[in-house]
């Protein structure tokens, strides 16, 4: 985490933000309660984005506040402390709620700057179920660039609907645009940043998955030595049973024979059809017709004995990929093979 050493670099929040920070959270909960909301949504907003500060920074600003220093020590902001805050300084849990959905919400000061840090499809998504003129107010408020994207998915006679309101439109009046405003906050961001908490082991997952495999293994050979249950988690996250649909059939054909002939009955006995299909292709007619029949004659099996299977087959399969024997795509246009 970067300190901030430089006093003259502050804004007047953020040093507002450290002084109540530096206070007992009594005091300052106290202060909170003479704020109004939105003097309170931009302070909170600030100490949960301040990070470290170090201690020549906070002595240097008590002396500008002529107030006397009792501790120099390092500060944190973080959106633990801020919410804890918000709690003392007796707001009501919606109020709280409200405030903290703000902070985890895509960054930026503004609603505007906030919207331009969202995913265009999510936007899309959201607007197409707006009217015409309210879509058209937003997409005068956001960044060219991005209204563009969001545009081009939109469906065509809504867009063009979107694009007639825009350009008949004059000056918005501040009472239209607040409005917008709000029902954006209300219905739109709120939701969107509590869709968008995800599982801790989710995000490491996805992470490992974008990282070059070397690395990879680095991290989990690690990961498997101090957090054992996490790694072994965050590895059944990262490549799914079902992900096999991914390889070329060379590929298939490899991990095929590389796999224990035992255990694949099981793996494909919970598997879709897809895969099933995409395994028995795979083998000569006459090894998918025993597998087919070993399989029916297995009659029902247990889930967890199906999972341990199916992690099994992945577990080889991911192996295969670090020695190079097979490639495994991740569905994307990208990784698309020609032949």
């Amino acid at each position: 985490m970067r300190v901030r050493e430089d006093y003259r670099t502050l804004t007047g929040p953020e040093k507002a933000a450290i002084l109540l920070l530096s206070l007992p959270e009594e005091q300052t909960a106290k202060i909170f309660s003479q704020m109004d909301e939105d003097e309170i949504m931009e302070l909170s907003q600030t100490m949960a984005n301040l990070g470290k500060i170090s201690p020549h920074v906070v002595e240097r600003l008590f002396v500008d506040f002529a107030e006397q220093m009792t501790s120099t020590n390092a500060l944190i902001g973080t959106q633990d402390s801020t919410e804890r805050l918000l709690a003392k300084a007796g707001l009501s849990g919606d109020k709280i709620e409200n405030i903290m959905e703000e902070i985890r919400g895509p960054a930026g000061r503004t609603m505007w700057e906030k919207l331009g840090n969202v995913n265009e499809e999510i936007l899309a998504t959201f607007l197409q179920k707006e009217y015409p003129q309210t879509v058209s107010v937003v997409l005068s408020k956001v960044q060219t660039d991005h209204a563009a994207r969001v545009l081009g998915l939109l469906p065509e006679n809504f867009a063009l609907e979107v694009i007639h309101r825009m350009l008949r439109m004059e000056a918005v009046q501040k009472d239209i645009l607040d409005e917008v405003e709000r029902t954006l906050r209300q219905e739109f961001m709120t939701n969107l940043a509590r869709t968008q908490r995800r599982d801790s082991h989710e995000l490491i997952a996805d992470i490992f998955n974008n990282m070059e495999r070397s690395v990879e293994t680095r991290f989990m050979d690690e990961l498997e030595k101090s957090v054992p249950d996490a790694a072994e988690k965050i590895r059944s996250l990262m490549f799914t049973f079902e992900d096999l649909a991914n390889l070329d059939p060379a590929s298939v054909q490899t991990l095929i024979r590389a796999v224990d002939k035992d255990k694949l009955p099981t793996a494909l006995k919970g598997a879709t059809e897809t895969i099933k299909d995409l395994f028995f292709s795979n083998m000569s007619e006459r090894a998918a017709k025993i597998m087919k029949e070993d399989m029916a004659a297995m009659g029902p099996v247990r889930l967890k004995d199906v999972e341990e299977a199916q992690q099994y087959v992945v577990n080889v399969a991911k192996d295969l990929e670090s020695r190079g024997e097979i490639t495994i795509a991740s569905g994307d246009a990208e990784d698309e093979l020609i032949y």
